[in-house]
């Protein structure tokens, strides 16, 4: 199966969590994330379980590229910045705040978490290759 690369953008809280199902068990290793404080950027590039190719019976990854604009600040627990520590994301969670702004929180297994104060919520998904097959499909603990 071929699936169209996929290229998302997230400017509300549902659109955000669109994103987060697609990203639901990425891996993604610490030192493939990066904070840009002058830019106000925040970004990372993961190895993306492929939901629509499992439905299909197909088990795959992709690579792909997130970022997030307009973020003041980053802070994270459990995570040791620019090491090869693998971590598998969870979900993106949005706490509102003053409105616009809010807290975007990057939920990993093993209670680690990223942080990201916003002005406002912008964001966008970039797959950026080919899938290739991978092993069994997630379940956390669903059964099947």
């Amino acid at each position: 199966m071929t699936a169209t690369p996929l290229k998302l953008f997230a400017f509300d809280a549902d659109d955000l969590g669109v994103l987060s199902v697609h990203l639901q068990d990425a891996v993604v290793k610490a030192s493939d994330i990066a904070f840009i404080a002058r830019g106000k950027q925040f970004a990372f590039v993961c190895n993306r379980f492929d939901w629509a190719a499992a439905e299909g019976g197909e088990n795959q990854r992709r690579r792909t590229g997130v970022r997030f604009e307009r973020v003041g600040a980053v802070s994270a627990r459990g995570i040791t910045k620019g090491t090869d520590t693998v971590l598998n994301l969870l979900a993106l969670r949005f706490e509102p705040g003053e409105e616009p702004a809010g807290t975007i929180e990057l939920v990993f297994a093993g209670d680690a978490a990223i942080r990201l104060k916003v002005e406002c919520i912008e964001a966008a998904l970039d797959d950026l290759g080919p899938m290739w097959a991978t092993g069994p499909k997630p379940n956390h603990g669903q059964g099947g």
